[in-house]
């Protein structure tokens, strides 16, 4: 069954997900529209994916860690992170 609104306290990979995305997009000086050019994707899908209203495929990872000049390990291994350390994060 699909949540149609995901908890904001960080209890899913999917809240930990888009709070590491938003991070390192931000980090790079980004705009989520010049993510979404970069990585293939529109922008709208990039906000679902920082709100953590959508999980990302392998390949969205890896399109996404491209765009971001990271690795999907270095990527996958701060969402692990923030998942098991848990939230609030500052600015989540």
């Amino acid at each position: 069954m699909r949540q149609s609104h995901p908890k904001r306290d960080g209890s899913t990979p999917e809240w930990a997900f888009g709070v590491i995305l938003k991070e390192l997009r931000r980090a790079t000086n980004l705009s989520q529209e010049t993510l979404a050019d970069k990585a293939g994707y529109d922008r709208t899908y990039i906000g679902l994916l920082e709100r953590g209203q959508r999980s990302p495929s392998l390949r969205t990872i890896f399109n996404l860690a491209d765009a971001l000049n990271v690795r999907p390990t270095q990527v996958i291994k701060k969402v692990e992170t923030a998942f098991r350390r848990g939230f609030p994060f500052p600015g989540a």
